[in-house]
């Protein structure tokens, strides 16, 4: 039986990488390529021709969005499952009605992903025989917008990163996660950022308070970089920074707690 040509579109060089070493172990599927943004990933579709890719939402240059808005004027089309942080209804159903054939969420279980690969390909590889494929429509996204809405604190916060810029892979992303449920559990630790939360914080992970320092400040210094200040300011309803300007890893921390507390977590 033919291989599946299969390419992965992520801006995440440690994500596209744990797809390459899955999937090319994969018997069915032959690995084309891999693409770090929305732009590279439209080349990489009209010069190897793949079955289907794995696309992120958010990534310099093009994002998800847009590489599906170009496929459609493009003389060839392949499958497309979108793999994302992103967990809100909205962002689902505009994928799914911007032409992806499928939405799973990060983080994954990679066979649980495999089988949604050959579901979309091909019901009868899959065994799915009498199985409807997953079409472009955004009713299929109503089992996964129920579980959007009783998402966790920790997907709710890691919505809020994507948004900002925050990619998972780096260290800070873990420690200012963890700092932000910290604060929302216990308001006054804000206060105490030096000789309660980084510690704590240090003890969970195994490392030092000044590691978590430097990695929750780097954290905050990508998201600036990746110019994201508008998606910021709109996230918290005013205009709270500029281009300038950066908040502090406390100030960070306590403004994501204080919209976390007001929208009831």
């Amino acid at each position: 039986m033919e291989k599946i040509k299969i390419g992965f579109i992520d801006d995440s060089a440690q994500m596209t990488k744990m797809y390459e070493d899955y999937f090319a172990k994969e018997p069915e599927f032959t690995v084309i390529g891999c693409a770090a943004n929305g732009a590279e990933g439209l080349k990489l579709i009209q010069q190897e021709k793949p079955d289907i890719v794995l696309l992120d939402i958010v990534m310099p240059e093009l994002d998800g969005f847009g590489v599906l808005e170009r496929l459609k004027s493009l003389p060839y089309r392949p499958k497309v499952i979108i793999v994302s942080a992103l967990s809100q209804e909205n962002f689902i159903n505009m994928a799914l009605r911007g032409g992806a054939d499928y939405y799973m969420i990060k983080p994954f279980d990679f066979p649980a992903l495999k089988g949604r690969v050959l579901e979309t390909v091909s019901p009868v590889r899959s065994g799915a025989v009498g199985v409807p494929m997953i079409l472009s429509d955004y009713r299929a996204a109503e089992p996964i917008a129920k579980y959007s809405k009783n998402r966790s604190l920790e997907e709710k916060i890691s919505n809020i990163f994507i948004t900002v810029g925050i990619p998972a892979h780096i260290k800070g992303y873990q420690f200012l996660r963890e700092a932000i449920k910290m604060a929302i559990d216990n308001p006054e630790i804000i206060n105490c950022i030096t000789k309660k939360l980084y510690p704590s914080i240090a003890q969970k992970f195994e490392t030092s308070s000044s590691k978590v320092e430097r990695a929750i400040r780097h954290a905050i210094e990508v998201a600036w970089n990746r110019g994201k200040i508008e998606n910021i300011n709109s996230l918290f309803g005013v205009r709270v920074y500029t281009n300038n300007e950066k908040p502090t890893n406390g100030e960070f921390i306590a403004l994501v707690a204080d919209k976390m507390l007001i929208e009831g977590a």
